[in-house]
């Protein structure tokens, strides 16, 4: 079995496993309650896959990266929200309503726009629409679909699942992890004397704090809420995608690789800027609200 071979194996497990642990931890119910707002869903589609690729096509053009770096980004771009913003949403004390609809909702909008988009923004680069589909909807889309019915239609089951999942999902993420830096130490030093990290720094604070300023009318814990959400990246989607690039550049898979460590040195300094300004918001709708005495 040769080293791409046990990539992909292990890939699979990374994706499958992160996905079924987040789809036991989903409440259906609440979340098609939270869908129902078209400013959240028309929000996220916009910040995640009309203004974050847009942005990230003018970082490549303005910063002096290398083409798989490049390339890299880009799909860096179209895989939004991580499910540790749950975490960092408790953390800024954003609305958690709000959260728990953009989660799901990111993943169903990546799985259908990131293989669409793709080819678009990689022009020059030869990718076929279903080979990069096939993987997201059976590795993402699929066991996230089935554990969330798991939990709506029988939630006594998805609770006895959900530890034994939730740790093997622990496990092949340090097991894919372990393998990436093991086999592409050199790929991975290389990226330190590059714009790589900088540019992966810039758009996700770029695109966190312009979702939090321009709000649309959200109020602070929605804002927060979607600048988090904005501010980390799944890596399941970038990996799973990557096994159907027919040249897979250990530089581009750098740039996935990186989607775990740099989003986190952004989103939880900004979470606790987001939980400052939290009681700050709670002070002055306080400080607004009409005298009862």
């Amino acid at each position: 079995m040769n080293l791409q071979k046990v990539f992909s194996i292990l890939v699979i497990l990374y994706t499958v496993t992160n996905m079924a642990s987040l789809g036991l931890e989903l409440n259906l119910r609440e979340t098609l309650k939270s869908l129902r707002s078209a400013r959240l869903v028309v929000l996220t589609l916009l910040w995640g896959w009309v203004v974050g690729p847009a942005f990230a096509v003018l970082l490549t053009k303005v910063l002096p990266l290398s083409v798989p770096h490049a390339l890299g980004l880009l799909v860096f771009s179209l895989a939004p929200v991580a499910p540790m913003v749950s975490l960092l949403a408790r953390k800024a004390r954003s609305d958690m309503d709000f959260t728990a609809a953009v989660v799901p909702l990111a993943m169903v909008a990546t799985v259908a726009l990131l293989p669409l988009m793709t080819p678009w923004l990689m022009k020059g680069v030869s990718l076929n629409v279903w080979s990069l589909a096939k993987p997201l909807l059976l590795l993402v889309l699929l066991p996230l679909v089935v554990c969330a019915a798991i939990k709506a239609l029988a939630s006594p089951v998805a609770e006895k699942l959900f530890p034994t999942v939730k740790r093997l999902a622990g496990l092949s993420t340090l097991a894919c992890l372990g393998f990436v830096v093991v086999f592409n130490f050199r790929d991975i030093v290389r990226t330190v004397g590059s714009f790589a990290i900088g540019a992966e720094v810039l758009f996700l604070l770029g695109l966190a704090l312009a979702s939090y300023r321009i709000g649309f009318g959200l109020n602070q814990g929605q804002r927060s809420a979607m600048a988090l959400a904005m501010a980390t990246r799944n890596g399941a989607p970038m990996l799973a995608v990557f096994t159907a690039f027919p040249d897979q550049d250990p530089g581009m898979l750098v740039m996935f690789l990186l989607s775990g460590p740099v989003p986190a040195l952004i989103a939880f300094p900004l979470a606790r800027y987001f939980a400052s300004r939290a009681g700050t918001a709670e002070a002055e709708s306080h400080a607004a609200a009409p005298s009862t005495t």
